[in-house]
């Protein structure tokens, strides 16, 4: 079997973040803004593979943000997003996105079984418990306090339907399953890789026990080695070693001024205001994923990229603040832009040469 891209030789990994989702991260008002059609996301999936990078990774929307904009209502579903990118990609792994809540884990094993077979081993699974009470009421349901539990049960029941040891009855708090099994069995043994966006306690206990891979924000660099260090603990009382991943909105243009100018342009002259305080208030309220010094001093960076760290320059500046992303002890970085198709092209060609020549790819 071959080795899956999230675990190859490059020593800082890299991956496409928020293509299937219109605006991307951004919540502007710009009329290059992402449309996020499905021609548009193959093309982007196609140059990011054939540039070896290593992942695809979709969000998971169900509502959009409101505003004038209404950013994240037009996105696509992410098991059949993987699985339509899985025949028309080589290389690159193909995550899936899921709010445990919405999506039972018998579906979801088999769903990711599929698309771990339809892409020959290169599927992975971002497991989100969930945190906006407007998408648990177009389900119906409500967002509980102990929402992690929910997903360790969840996970428990995934992991053994792949163990494939024959039926089983699960009796636990938040699913009574009779005479469970499935198959097949994924290509990836014991179960596709799988992640897990944490920035609270609960949160990171749980990747602590279900993910591979944790995916945190930062205000600023430095501070991300004090995480890395806090999930590096939880994961040893488990037994387990958790890779550390950040996630990264890029403006890339030949000239500092160049790239700043449209950064303000963007983000601030033309931000989807009403957007920003809906998503701003709604994250900070429920989700726990940003330091709270974030919301308070950065809404440019929710505005430009969902509160993601901004690498804003040169291709040199941007591959300088790459080189002390891993410094820091990061694993790799998401990207997105404000269309990925116009933008994407420069950054492969620019920053990644930069980035082998400081031994981080090769």
């Amino acid at each position: 079997m071959p080795i899956h891209p999230m675990r190859g030789p490059n020593k800082f990994k890299l991956g496409v973040f928020s293509a299937n989702a219109d605006g991307g991260l951004t919540l502007t008002r710009v009329k290059e803004r992402w449309q996020a059609s499905w021609d548009g996301i193959v093309a982007a999936a196609q140059m990011a593979d054939a540039a070896g990078i290593e992942f695809f990774l979709p969000i998971a929307r169900w509502k959009g943000f409101g505003g004038e904009m209404n950013s994240r209502e037009h996105s696509f579903e992410t098991f059949t997003f993987a699985a339509g990118l899985a025949g028309l990609t080589k290389s690159i792994a193909l995550f899936s996105t899921v709010h445990v809540p919405m999506v039972h884990p018998v579906f979801a094993a088999k769903a990711l079984a599929t698309v771990d077979h339809a892409s020959h081993g290169r599927a992975g699974l971002n497991i989100v418990c969930g945190w906006n009470p407007e998408e648990f009421d177009a389900f119906g349901l409500k967002l509980i306090d102990d929402r992690y539990e929910q997903g360790l049960e969840w996970f428990e029941i995934m992991s053994r339907i792949f163990e494939d040891t024959g039926p089983f009855d699960y009796d636990g708090k938040y699913y009574q399953l009779k005479a469970v099994s499935g198959r097949p069995k994924p290509v990836q043994s014991p179960r596709p890789i799988t992640l897990n966006a944490a920035f609270s306690p609960p949160g990171r206990d749980f990747a602590a026990r279900a993910a591979d891979c944790l995916f945190t924000t930062f205000t600023d660099i430095d501070k991300g080695r004090e995480q890395i260090a806090d999930m590096a603990g939880r994961a040893a009382q488990t037994g387990r070693e958790v890779g550390v991943f950040t996630t990264c909105h890029v403006v890339c243009r030949p000239t500092q001024a160049e790239a700043e100018a449209y950064y303000e342009h963007y983000a601030v002259a033309m931000q989807d205001s009403a957007s920003v305080d809906h998503y701003m208030g709604a994250k900070q309220k429920f989700s726990g994923s940003h330091d709270a010094e974030a919301y308070r001093l950065h809404r440019k960076r929710f505005a430009g990229g969902a509160g993601t760290y901004p690498l804003v320059g040169t291709p040199r500046h941007i591959a300088e603040e790459m080189i002390k992303i891993s410094q820091a002890g990061f694993a790799g970085t998401t990207v997105s832009f404000v269309n990925y198709t116009d933008e994407l092209p420069y950054f492969l060609a620019e920053v990644l040469p930069l980035l082998r020549e400081a031994g981080l790819r090769g």
